[in-house]
């Protein structure tokens, strides 16, 4: 009963964390995370090979903070709408307040008055800690199967 309880509640977590990007309530984003989190965007090849290069590597809240004011106030791009779309989790193992998991994810980028299109497909690989009666983050690595993203990466996956 209590694995039942733990995956619903990394599975709310994931569909929290999704429906904030897709509303584009970046300031919320962080909020996610403990203060020390930490948050990486990394292609598959690196990964597999163990490369430390990646499109994004931010070590803490502050830093999150930091890339949220640059998505909303200083970076300029066309518009468009993002939607997560991100299966059930896989709990890997839990010892005490401390938890892997895995989990697939799809992002669709509509651009006003476009059709959709797939932006970023991969997976979530996430050390997850239980604090003050609710799980945040203590690290997110987003591993993105395409060698190729469409334009730059800007909104966080």
């Amino acid at each position: 009963m209590q694995r039942l309880l733990l995956q619903m509640r990394v599975d709310r977590l994931n569909a929290d964390y999704a429906a904030a990007l897709d509303e584009k309530r970046f300031e919320e984003w962080p909020e996610f995370f403990v203060e020390d989190g930490r948050y990486k965007v990394q292609a598959r090849e690196n990964f597999d090979r163990g490369l430390p290069l990646a499109l994004i590597a931010l070590e803490s809240r502050g830093m999150m903070k930091d890339r949220v004011y640059g998505v909303t106030q200083t970076i300029y791009h066309g518009p468009y709408y993002t939607r997560h779309v991100v299966s059930p989790a896989r709990i890997l193992s839990q010892e005490g307040d401390t938890i892997q998991a895995e989990a697939n994810y799809a992002v669709f980028r509509t651009k006003p008055g476009g059709v959709s299109e797939v932006y970023n497909v991969g997976r979530y690989i996430d050390e997850l800690t239980q604090k003050d009666g609710s799980l945040k983050f203590r690290s997110r690595l987003c591993v993105y199967d395409s060698e190729m993203i469409l334009n730059s990466l800007i909104y966080p996956v």
